[in-house]
């Protein structure tokens, strides 16, 4: 079903990379999301004024919330789909982010009304009345929800969008919370005398506020700035490295300026008596493949190593075996040699992960002395960085 609707409402559906197709994914997201809301709030707030249930009218005030944020949705993906300008060369699709950001603002802000109200009905609790027609409209609004976290996880994923990410959880709090509501009112028919509704008004609010803590992590991440997936740097990796005369890489780096919307660097290794025209060539053909079939603007640079010389051949091995006797995890580049007439500086970058337990000076000082233990003329000079992926 979801693929028919798409294919009424989307035109050029397959081509996601473009900008203006996925604003229509999202506002296709949104105004399903507004629909279905608008009409599930309707009949909760009737069915909860009814049977006099705090539980299941805050949740009817729960889904006019959701209605807004779908509506902040579409309004997200328009904005976020408008092409570059002077002002944002990189483009605008940062917004999703922001959008996603402010639907767990209303999230949060709505499981904190509901707790207070929860709390009140606990204080001061009334008798609820159970109501089949309640009932089923209540069971029939879950699967609606279902259906529109499924609808919104299938668009989701077409187009890797944290916004819709951000709804389909909110709709998921909802099923959970809404299914309690059930419990709460067909508890109600044969245990009126529990009064139960405030606490599991508590419960519905938790499920609230959990949602949209997880949707406000999430999203501050991707605006401060994550690293890749592992995925995508696997992948980058092995297609650099298939090109015929690349004898290594390093330094990748790829900054998000939007879902699907990167850009990067990388330096890759060349032999230095190669010729730099035809390396040139090569370079151009790597980031014109890999925008082509990674979307990634990619811009490379040509870092030339010694590769006929034994000498270096010979020590750079001896320090790979150093540093992969302390750690596997610890890696080297940009390796060359100095040669004197008493002594030979050995100099290379190491790369450390992130919160490593040893300090760089105590990383240099061991490497330092197991090289001086196998060659007592060789001095390491080593710069010491984090990787970015």
């Amino acid at each position: 079903m979801t693929d028919l609707i798409v294919k009424l409402f989307i035109k050029d559906k397959d081509n996601i990379n473009d900008p203006k197709v996925r604003g229509q994914y999202g506002i296709l997201s949104g105004v399903a999301g507004i629909v279905m809301n608008v009409i599930l709030c309707l009949a909760k707030f009737f069915v909860g004024t009814v049977t006099n249930s705090i539980a299941i009218t805050a949740d009817a005030v729960n889904n006019l919330s959701d209605a807004g944020s779908s509506a902040v949705t579409v309004f997200g993906f328009k904005m976020s789909s408008r092409p570059a300008d002077e002002d944002h060369p990189f483009g605008h699709g940062r917004i999703e982010y922001i959008t996603a950001m402010i639907v767990s603002f209303i999230v949060l802000f709505m499981g904190f009304e509901l707790a207070m109200q929860s709390v009140d009905k606990i204080r001061n609790p009334e008798d609820v009345s159970f109501n089949l027609t309640g009932a089923i409209i209540i069971g029939v609004s879950i699967l609606g929800k279902l259906w529109l976290a499924l609808f919104n996880r299938s668009l989701g994923r077409k187009i890797n969008s944290p916004a819709m990410s951000a709804v389909v959880a909110d709709s998921l709090s909802d099923i959970a919370a809404t299914s309690v509501t059930l419990v709460s009112l067909i508890l109600s028919n044969f245990y009126p005398q529990l009064h139960i509704d405030g606490w599991l008004g508590i419960i519905v609010a938790g499920f609230v506020l959990k949602a949209g803590f997880e949707i406000f992590k999430e999203t501050l991440g991707a605006l401060i700035g994550e690293p890749p997936t592992k995925e995508t740097v696997e992948e980058i990796q092995k297609k650099v490295l298939s090109y015929e005369h690349v004898a290594g890489i390093h330094d990748l780096m790829l900054h998000n300026y939007g879902p699907d919307r990167f850009f990067g660097s990388i330096h890759v290794e060349m032999p230095s008596d190669f010729d730099i025209m035809l390396g040139h060539d090569i370079i151009d053909n790597i980031e014109q493949d890999i925008y082509k079939d990674l979307g990634i603007q990619m811009t490379i640079h040509y870092d030339p190593i010694e590769t006929n010389n034994e000498r270096v051949t010979e020590l750079k091995a001896v320090c790979v075996e150093i540093i992969r006797s302390i750690d596997e995890k610890l890696t080297l580049h940009d390796f060359r040699i100095v040669e004197g007439p008493t002594h030979t500086n050995v100099i290379f970058d190491l790369v450390v992960p992130h919160r490593y337990s040893k300090g760089r000076d105590e990383l240099i000082a061991e490497i330092s002395g197991k090289l001086r233990e196998k060659y007592d003329y060789c001095f390491a000079v080593i710069n010491v960085e984090h990787s970015f992926v």
